[in-house]
């Protein structure tokens, strides 16, 4: 599998929060949901993006920003601008004192704010944000830094159009069409940062282009529970134990079996989401002989055993889709 493929595979929308904004300057929102992940597509108006570290960026018509959770941001018309409304885990919106405000700043279908409708010349934005992101997909946001913004002249898109036009309407399976829409749109804008030369991919996706390093992750990836070993990946690329084993290092910042280690472990992670996989059935998808062993290494590596990470992703599911509702 291109690593690149995998690496923006790993956020997939399921039933993601999708909303139109439509605020009537002077106006400032303090984002708090601790979401992994939000893309902001700034339609029309005076809009600034300011996170809790590093300075306000402006947004013109056409950009779109990506911010990278857990961290807090304001989205204001001009950066200074004290909080109006809070937005809280689950997308719970209050005043900043705590008075709830989700039903009173409703202005239709996914559209949400205190203009008297999208067209009075107010700031209008298209939000869509991933509220939970599995281990794999921490590997993308490790990618990422907390603001990214690509400008409407930059490149071109139609992506933006087709969710604009989606994102109020309600027929059948409407649900689905955003979820795939806003996928789509965050592939196409980390692909075309990630081949910017600013766009400090990974050491790991960076490597993708070596003729040696390439090919021995695109084994890892695709067959994780191959017992693999440094000798059987160096027969494989063609070049000897010692030369993958500095190439690869170099290159990825890791040993071969270090970053194996890694994978199997953020994909035994995403797998122990499910409440109906034992131990057993995760440890033989991830390369493990039994769930004993897949236990003493996730303990390792990560500080807590399987079935208290487990328990924990659990109780931040259920609180998560309790607060919207």
């Amino acid at each position: 599998m291109d690593p690149l493929a995998e690496l923006l595979a790993g956020p997939c929308a399921q039933d993601a929060f999708l909303l139109r904004i439509a605020m009537a300057p002077p106006w400032s929102v303090d984002i708090r949901d601790r979401a992994p992940l939000s893309v902001m597509c700034h339609v029309s108006g005076p809009a600034w993006v300011v996170p809790e570290a590093g300075e306000a960026v402006r947004l013109s018509p056409g950009d779109i920003a990506v911010a990278r959770g857990p961290d807090r941001y304001l989205v204001a018309d001009e950066p200074g601008r004290p909080a109006q409304v809070v937005c809280h885990p689950g997308q719970l919106c209050t005043t900043p004192d705590g008075v709830p405000l989700s039903e009173e700043l409703m202005l239709g279908v996914r559209t949400w704010g205190t203009a008297e409708s999208p067209s009075s010349g107010a700031s209008v934005m298209l939000i869509g944000t991933y509220e939970s992101a599995g281990a794999a997909a921490r590997r993308l946001l490790r990618a990422l830094p907390p603001l990214l913004v690509v400008r409407a002249g930059e490149w071109d898109t139609p992506l933006v159009g087709l969710l604009g036009a989606e994102i109020g309407k309600d027929g059948p399976a409407q649900s689905l069409v955003l979820d795939r829409l806003l996928d789509l749109l965050l592939v196409a804008v980390l692909r075309e940062w990630f081949a910017r030369p600013g766009g400090r991919a990974p050491a790991w996706l960076d490597a993708q282009g070596d003729p040696v390093v390439g090919r021995a992750l695109g084994l890892l990836h695709e067959h994780p529970a191959h017992p693999w070993t440094v000798a059987e990946l160096a027969s494989r690329t063609g070049v000897s134990r010692a030369a993958l084993a500095r190439r690869f290092t170099g290159l990825v910042g890791e040993p071969p079996m270090a970053y194996l280690t890694g994978w199997r472990l953020d994909l035994a992670a995403d797998l122990l989401r499910d409440p109906e996989a034992t131990l057993g059935a995760v440890a033989r998808k991830v390369g493990y002989g039994s769930g004993f062993a897949l236990s003493a290494a996730f303990k390792r590596e990560r500080g807590v055993a399987p079935r208290d990470y487990r328990r924990t992703a659990a109780a931040g599911a259920t609180a998560t889709a309790g607060a919207r509702t």
